[in-house]
């Protein structure tokens, strides 16, 4: 099959940071053109939005979307109306309502949505989904801190309705555990705690419950300082599970089984060309339905305004 010939839509931080350097590295997909308001690329096709580059005669197969997740629903529709493929980069959206649009549009054309959560594929996430498949679970608690500042600098829309909040970085856990536990869970408790000055929260205390009763809790904060705390633990009847640095590293009953770099983005471009190829698309939205379920049963606590 010839190189899917890609555009990307959104050239913000992380498509800089993660998604050009991906592309470059993985086999049977090339980056063709950009459409970005604020931003272009070098050796490519560059475009200020969407529409010009669709109605451009430039020819695209695919489109990865690396905007906001306000807005982006047009943009997908937009994509596969053309015939594009697409690859959604997390949150897929920011309503329930929407990304199920936009698998069914996806279904009704024959084209491919990918729905990616880049944490579900750091290195442990798999060998740890293999483990607990074999073990009767105790209890689960994920602890997901990390420095607003540090990782968003200046990105206003993250604070808007639609932006998530905490829940942006908090969704890349709510990803793995939705992918490593053998049963099911559901929300029994959500507090969020907002600034005075913001309509998205800064932090969350949630608790969950699966459908044996097995306890799951969760601590997302953006406040954290200093050295940042992406850690998942699960208490097993044969000792503990716990993975650590965003999925990367698995500790089992306290010994180091896997330590590996970044490759996470490189997976997905790999899954994608995949999935293209097979004609098939992968649309788990269960991280973005833990998140709605939180903000539905969310309990609101208020505390001083937040200045980026």
């Amino acid at each position: 099959m010839a190189p899917i010939r890609l555009a990307i839509v959104g050239l913000g931080k992380i498509a800089r940071d993660q998604h050009l350097g991906a592309i470059a590295a993985t086999d049977g997909i090339d980056l063709v053109a950009v459409a970005s308001r604020n931003a272009q690329l070098d050796g490519v096709h560059c475009f200020n939005e969407i529409g010009d580059l669709l109605a451009s005669g430039i020819e695209i197969d695919a489109v990865s979307l690396c905007t906001p997740p306000q807005g982006r629903f047009e943009q997908a529709k937009a994509a596969l109306d053309a015939g594009k493929h697409v690859m959604l980069e997390k949150p897929p959206g920011a309503t329930l309502s929407e990304v199920y649009a936009l698998e069914a549009l996806a279904k009704a054309k024959g084209l491919t949505l990918f729905s990616t959560w880049h944490s579900r594929a750091a290195a442990a996430v798999e060998p740890a989904r293999a483990l607990l498949a074999k073990r009767k679970l105790k209890s689960v608690s994920v602890e997901w801190k990390e420095d607003v500042r540090h990782w968003h600098p200046g990105q206003a829309w993250i604070w808007e309705p639609g932006g998530l909040g905490v829940f942006d970085p908090g969704i890349n856990a709510l990803s793995i555990v939705t992918r490593i536990m053998p049963e099911k869970f559901h929300l029994t408790r959500s507090d969020l705690t907002f600034p005075a000055n913001r309509a998205a929260p800064i932090a969350a205390s949630l608790a969950f419950e699966t459908d044996s009763g097995v306890p799951v809790s969760a601590e997302f904060d953006w406040r954290q300082t200093g050295p940042q705390t992406w850690d998942i633990t699960v208490e097993t009847d044969e000792g503990k599970i716990v993975l650590t640095h965003g999925g990367s590293r698995l500790i089992v009953d306290g010994e180091a089984q896997i330590v590996e770099e970044d490759r996470e983005y490189r997976n997905l471009y790999r899954d994608f060309v995949a999935l293209v190829a097979a004609k098939s698309s992968d649309t788990d939205f269960s991280p973005l339905v833990h998140v709605a379920d939180a903000f539905m049963l969310g309990r609101r606590i208020q505390t001083e305004a937040f200045e980026d």
